[in-house]
């Protein structure tokens, strides 16, 4: 029961920032986007549209070559 109670908990407080991301229409600070944002058009220009997690796959798979600032937003987020 315990393990139930916060696992909807974790859900709870996840769609909430989910939401609140969602929101703004952008997920991250604005230093993170900034960081970012030559990488994301350079090599995610194809994929801008369909959102922040198909963006965030499309930086993984890029890694090798983002910026180190964009890689330290990675990181800083578990990534």
């Amino acid at each position: 029961m315990r393990k139930i109670v916060l696992a909807l908990a974790l859900l709870s407080s996840t769609a909430t920032a989910f939401a609140q991301q969602q929101a703004s229409g952008r997920s991250g600070t604005a230093e993170e986007q900034a960081a970012c944002n030559r990488d994301v058009q350079r090599h995610c220009r194809k994929v801008i549209d369909q959102g922040d997690f198909v963006i965030l796959a499309c930086l993984q798979q890029n890694r090798a070559q983002i910026s180190a600032a964009c890689n330290q937003v990675l990181k800083n987020h578990g990534q």
